[in-house]
Formats: C-alpha cells, sequence, structure tokens
C-alpha cells in the first residue's frame, strides 16, 4: 500500500484561489469537451463570469446570500422558442459566479473542476428548456 505524503506548508504558501480568468479557462476547456451534438445546440450560447450575482438578479430570485447562487441562464429555452438566430433576440447567456462556487468546492469533497463543470452543464440544461427538477431527475438516475 502507497503512502500518502503530507501537503507541506510550502506545498500551499505562495498559491493564490483561481481568479475569473482561471475560471473562464476551466468554463472554456469543459464546454469544449462537451460532445458534439451538445456543442450544436448551445448556438451562440455566451458564458460570463462575475464574483457574485448582482443584487437586482438576486432579489429578483429572492435570494437573500448571494453565496446561494453559483450559476444562472439569462434567456429563453431551446424548447421555448429560444434562438437567437431567428428571432433577433440577444444571445442567450449563462452566468458563473466564482465566489459562491469556491465556497461550495471548500464545503465540498469535489474537485473545484468537478464543481464548475456541474454548475455550468446545470445551466447549459436550462438552455435546452430543462427544468431544475428534470436535471435532478437526470442527475439521480446517472449517480446510480
Amino acid at each position: 500500500m502507497a503512502s500518502v505524503q503530507p501537503i507541506s506548508r510550502s506545498d500551499w504558501s505562495d498559491r493564490k484561489a483561481p481568479d475569473l480568468a482561471d475560471f473562464e479557462a476551466m468554463a472554456s476547456e469543459i464546454l469544449a469537451g462537451l460532445p458534439d451534438d451538445v456543442l450544436l445546440r448551445c448556438g451562440h450560447i455566451q458564458i460570463s463570469l462575475a464574483d457574485y450575482a448582482p443584487d437586482d438578479v438576486l432579489d429578483a430570485l429572492s435570494i437573500d446570500d448571494p453565496h446561494d447562487l453559483l450559476g444562472l441562464f439569462e434567456g429563453l429555452g431551446l424548447t421555448h422558442g429560444g434562438d437567437a438566430d431567428l428571432t433577433g433576440q440577444m444571445p442567450n447567456r449563462i452566468w458563473l459566479f466564482r465566489r459562491p462556487i469556491l465556497d461550495y468546492w471548500a464545503a465540498m469533497d469535489d474537485s473545484l473542476g468537478d464543481v464548475v463543470a456541474h454548475v455550468l452543464i446545470h445551466e447549459i440544461g436550462h438552455h435546452f428548456g430543462l427544468s431544475d427538477q428534470d436535471m435532478e431527475r437526470i442527475e439521480a438516475a446517472t449517480d446510480r
């Protein structure tokens, strides 16, 4: 059995939390790794990043703690007629909120990449017109 080497204090002494550019790189890598048929259906969806959701968004969603919102889909899902190429509407947008994602990651046993992927894919699910309940059922079926 291999022994686990403890992490020395110096391994962490110069590390900093990933910034928005790091999150953008992670999200781009995750997006590029999705199956081609999913990417084609994503169309011109925009991925945006911020440290937190703006207060007006939190108020509109009746969210008191800004750490409770890790990501957000803005737009009209494909099943509801959302297709900017055909309607002239603004492209759908996915927001990833860095600080809430980092706090969630710190409290969980998942890698940061897994958490970012989960949030991104969840919001892409909204782009496809899936509800939170639909996605919970899909995740529950996949976790078995």
